[in-house]
């Protein structure tokens, strides 16, 4: 059964406010890709190809613009000025409930502690509110990883009490607990 939710957005999809900027990545950003993401503690956390070295960065933004293309995925670069890139933000149908929309992000080792991710998430959070039909949007966080819920609470969302949601990462199974937006902060 098809979900009435749609993950469809304008051709060049740009949001503005909270002090950042996200935009679509380009075939420019390779060099800012990998600087993101090219870090243990991304590796640690996220399913992302480690090391991240040029060729990983094209595979990235080959199947970022092809998951894009099919409506399946955003995925947006963090910035603060419009160019260059700090971290991203992605928007997706959720796998645990497709009535439910799940952001992910992560932000470079040089830019943590801004507050970057948390504004980038209420950003495109209020976003989906407004243009998915999503009957909630989610974070799905490994319970370990304090700074991601960190981020969760300043954006305002609250650990709910849904069961834990499994997912394979990098050979081993994960155990991610759902956050909820309550409200924007």
């Amino acid at each position: 059964m098809d979900s009435p939710l749609t993950l469809a957005a304008p051709a060049h999809l740009r949001l503005e406010g909270e002090g950042v900027h996200l935009r679509e990545w380009s075939r420019d950003d390779l060099d800012a890709l990998i600087a993101v993401y090219d870090d243990p503690e991304i590796a640690r956390w996220t399913p992302v190809a480690s090391p991240f070295d040029p060729p990983a960065a094209q595979v990235y933004l080959a199947e970022a613009q092809e998951a894009r293309a099919q409506g399946r995925k955003v995925q947006l670069a963090i910035t603060t000025d419009g160019v260059l890139p700090k971290g991203e933000v992605l928007l997706f149908r959720s796998k645990a409930d497709e009535r439910d929309v799940e952001i992910a992000y992560g932000v470079g080792a040089a830019h943590r502690g801004r507050g970057l991710a948390s504004r980038a998430v209420r950003l495109l959070s209020s976003y989906a509110e407004r243009q998915t039909g999503a009957r909630r949007v989610v974070l799905c966080i490994e319970e370990a990883n304090t700074a991601s819920a960190a981020v969760a609470r300043a954006a305002g969302f609250a650990l709910t009490d849904d069961e834990p949601v499994l997912r394979m990462s990098r050979g081993r199974e994960i155990s991610l607990r759902t956050w909820s937006l309550t409200s924007n902060p």
